[in-house]
Parts: structure tokens; sequence; C-alpha cells
């Protein structure tokens, strides 16, 4: 059985984040992030979660 949005999920773990940080970069509550990685995202979803997974990825940069 696959693993719904495991390449979304494999850039949290690679950039050494959490979800609760990436959630919180985008808005939303850890449990609404933990909700929507269930089922397939929609792109609005999806470019929400990796615009956020960027940004923090390139604060932790500097």
């Amino acid at each position: 059985m696959a693993i719904q949005n495991q390449p979304i999920r494999d850039s949290i773990y690679e950039a050494h984040l959490k979800n609760w940080e990436v959630a919180e970069a985008c808005g939303i509550a850890d449990t609404t992030l933990s909700k929507w990685l269930r089922t397939p995202l929609n792109d609005d979803r999806r470019k929400r979660v990796e615009k956020a997974i960027a940004e923090l990825t390139q604060s932790v940069k500097q």
C-alpha cells in the first residue's frame, strides 16, 4: 500500500522539519496538516505546503 503524499513527507523529513513547523508556516493547525497528508492533496494545498517547506528551509540556511 502506497503512502499518500510521500514526496511531501520526504521533503519535510529531509529538511529536518517537524510537521507542526510546516503547519504553522501554512497558517493551519498541525492536526489539519496531518489530515491533509492522509489523502491526495489538491493543487492549492500542495503549493501551500511546498511553499512553507521552501520558506522554512531558506530561513534555516540563513
